[in-house]
């Protein structure tokens, strides 16, 4: 909102009830003329004055909230991104949204609502818009789902935008090192196992999350701030700055100043997505480890802009994209470390150096990634730590850190992280169970054995509903042991913090009669990464057979938003999206 006080009309002027605003501006349906009188008294009842009314019209998306440290602080970033419209001529107007918080979610039913969110926040946002009639998008994000939903809402709305990113939460200290939430999780496992005490673990639950800002390591939210930069929907260089710097706060005044860019140089979603742009968004995922969340989330994106893209082009990527960021969960560095070695455009110049960028694709600034690479004032190459930010010709791993595996198991394809041995082979034993809490309570107590296959089913887009992150019972795994020698696979989704051999995404679902729906417990079933292999030692006549004595599930939920969204979800395989008009093969 302005700060100035409302002010009456000059007398004498030309044209009555005309601004001189640009006519192709949507927010002249509700500020210009005499019959946009009543229109303007709301606004003006709200303290805007006739400089506002005829500047652009700005929507800053905000879903602050006391429920999750990631987007705490949201407040103050939105009131950096309005000072930037203001200083630059337009008339933000703020609005909120909703958020979940995936982390206290986490392994308990309202999990299910954390896929759910993100339609509910590219709807909420994307109605806002069109009902006010809005000229242009700040889309401010916190927590996981913020992030690709702010996005969707933008595509959707194809107005000019600008991501904005709440920033990234400081390592919290523990013993002398440094830690995150994920340290947390795997404490529960290390705790039950019988080698973490009480207090430990005490001691690690209140100095993990020392303030604000989203989980530390390049999980999903630090994972999708990063990829906006490589799509082109932030400028570089703004996805790393701490939640609480003052960096952070320089970033989303900047941002305000740059939708009024955008605005001025008709700079759209529409402009700036291409296949070359999803390309180079699924190249830097892979490089920097990033979470496999980003595989759905990607799809979902591209699916809105109306962009084939498809699940086993991830994998094409990873395989000639070399990982070179060492950053939790497959490494030890945090978000703040990479901020300090110049932030994502750091990683850009690498792989473009490199031939595995495309640095003619357009960015929200109206200049290309190398233009803007050019733009930027970054450490020189070899001035970055080479074992955090490794050389492409000599890297952390020789292939990205995603991998789609298919088979009989997953015939459209499941999605694992490597964070540990990038030839991992594994066959071993089914273990089966209807949901992620039967699982929980089976490792917990100590049931897990070398060489175990832990299967969760019914836990996917239409089954869980909501397709629920498992950072609990994967955690578990790995804190009790056994990172190297368990396998798990799930038709639901890990968090970013994951790591393991850990097995998502299997598409088709359980509900709707995939093969990971068929299995039976001891079934042997391999992972084999360096084949890109799930499958089940069945035969496809057993398997046939097993599929016409099988039967849906009746629907968890008959009522409400759980139910509708339920029916609304695609299939993994291609983001799991609810937008009717997205493009979905």
């Amino acid at each position: 909102m302005s700060k100035q006080e409302p002010r009456e009309r000059e007398d004498g002027a030309d044209e009555p009830f005309s601004s001189g605003k640009d006519p192709d501006l949507p927010s002249t349906d509700v500020t210009e003329g005499p019959d946009k009188a009543p229109h303007r008294a709301m606004f003006r009842a709200m303290g805007f004055d006739d400089d506002d009314l005829s500047s652009p019209m700005v929507g800053i998306a905000n879903p602050a909230a006391d429920i999750t440290p990631c987007n705490v602080h949201l407040d103050d970033v939105a009131d950096a991104a309005i000072e930037g419209v203001e200083d630059a001529g337009g008339m933000p107007i703020e609005f909120g949204t909703i958020t979940i918080s995936d982390a206290i979610s986490m392994g308990t039913e309202g999990m299910k609502a954390s896929l759910i969110s993100r339609e509910v926040i590219a709807d909420s946002v994307e109605l806002v818009a069109f009902g006010e009639r809005m000229d242009a998008l700040v889309t401010v994000a916190g927590c996981d789902k913020n992030l690709p939903g702010m996005m969707m809402a933008s595509i959707r709305t194809d107005l000019p935008s600008v991501f904005l990113y709440g920033g990234s939460i400081m390592p919290g200290e523990h013993q002398g090192r440094d830690v995150t939430i994920q340290n947390v999780f795997e404490g529960v496992g290390t705790y039950a196992e019988g080698e973490m005490s009480a207090d430990e673990l005490d001691d690690l639950e209140r100095h993990a999350c020392p303030g604000a800002g989203s989980c530390g390591g390049m999980f999903t939210a630090n994972t999708m701030a990063s990829i906006s930069e490589a799509l082109g929907m932030a400028p570089l260089g703004t996805a790393d700055a701490p939640a609480e710097s003052p960096e952070r706060y320089d970033v989303a005044r900047r941002s305000g100043e740059a939708v009024l860019n955008a605005v001025e140089n008709d700079v759209r979603p529409s402009d700036i997505l291409t296949k070359e742009s999803f390309e180079n968004a699924i190249a830097l995922q892979v490089a920097i480890g990033g979470s496999t969340n980003a595989v759905l989330h990607l799809l979902a994106l591209a699916a809105e802009a109306g962009i084939d893209l498809s699940i086993e082009e991830f994998d094409e990527i990873s395989r000639r994209t070399p990982k070179i960021a060492n950053l939790q969960p497959g490494g030890t560095k945090t978000m703040n470390d990479l901020h300090e070695e110049g932030g994502v455009p750091v990683v850009i110049r690498r792989l473009l150096d490199a031939g595995l960028f495309h640095g003619d694709a357009m960015t929200v600034t109206g200049r290309t990634i190398a233009e803007e690479l050019d733009e930027l004032d970054l450490p020189d190459d070899d001035e970055i730590e080479g074992e955090f930010i490794y050389p492409v010709d000599d890297p952390y791993q020789e292939e990205g850190a995603i991998k789609i595996l298919t088979g009989n198991l997953a015939p459209d394809g499941a999605v694992l992280k490597v964070t540990g041995d990038d030839k991992f082979h594994h066959q071993g034993p089914a273990r089966i169970f209807e949901g992620e809490e039967a699982a929980m309570e089976y490792v917990q107590q100590g049931h897990i054995e070398s060489g175990d296959v832990i299967v969760i089913r019914n836990e996917g887009p239409q089954g869980g509903p909501g397709m629920r992150e498992m950072l609990g019972v994967t955690a578990a795994v790995v804190g009790q042991g056994h990172e190297d020698d368990v396998a798990l696979l799930t038709d639901g989704r890990f968090s970013g913090a994951t790591r393991g051999p850990m097995v998502g995404h299997v598409a088709p679902e359980a509900a709707v009669g995939g093969a990971i729906g068929l299995i039976e417990d001891g079934d042997e079933i391999t992972v084999d990464i360096p084949e890109r292999e799930l499958s089940v030692d069945v035969s496809d006549e057993e398997l046939e057979a097993r599929r016409e004595d099988w039967e849906p599930a009746d629907p968890q939920y008959s009522s409400g938003v759980l139910a509708k969204y339920g029916t609304d979800f695609g299939t993994a395989a291609n983001g799991a999206v609810t937008n009717p008009g997205a493009k979905q093969d």
